[in-house]
């Protein structure tokens, strides 16, 4: 029997001035090295672009090589470009075997709303799977929106984070929702 040639894995960062056509060009360039992309996230940030992926290749194949390809590709569309090497013990596929929650917290922008929510969640040992925020309203009246799915430990359910939050709901003056994600089948 043949054995099977090693899978490398790369953690792929690419941030600039959003515009069009970001996407495609990076992987496009993926494409053509042969990657495959293994998961990835992709946000605009106050009009800058930022994504990460993790992509995975068959040796032979050197991080230089992978960055010698895509850095023109990112040079020509004014994006930065870094490029990590995972070690085996880091691309494993962490799913959590608790409910995934999302929480949503909306209120009038103020300083340390992330930091606040995010470091209760850290003492119930709840894990943040994803995190977002945007300003939205008007300029005389904006609002904050965060957004976090989370994964629960043995023991939590929705309405015990719920409780766990809403000491913070009252001297923060913000809403905050707890609701879980419901699986579905296919």
């Amino acid at each position: 029997m043949t054995p099977q040639p090693e899978i490398l894995h790369y953690a792929v960062t690419v941030v600039g001035k959003d515009r069009p056509g970001i996407v495609a060009a990076i992987t496009g360039g993926l494409f053509n090295l042969g990657c495959n992309i293994a998961d990835s996230s992709c946000t605009m940030l106050g009009g800058e672009f930022a994504m990460i992926l993790i992509v995975s290749l068959k040796r032979p194949f050197s991080k230089a090589r992978l960055i010698e390809e895509l850095k023109p590709v990112c040079d020509q569309i004014g994006m930065s470009l870094g490029v990590r090497t995972l070690h085996p013990d880091e691309i494993v596929r962490q799913e959590s075997d608790g409910e995934i929650c999302m929480i949503s917290v909306y209120g009038a922008d103020q300083p340390g709303i992330v930091y606040r929510v995010t470091k209760e969640l850290a003492t119930r040992t709840i894990n943040i799977t994803d995190l977002n925020t945007k300003l939205i309203g008007t300029a005389e009246e904006p609002v904050y929106v965060l957004m976090l799915e989370v994964a629960l430990p043995e023991g939590e359910t929705p309405e015990s984070v719920e409780q766990t939050l809403a000491a913070l709901k009252k001297e923060l003056h913000v809403e905050i929702g707890v609701r879980v994600i419901t699986p579905v089948a296919f």
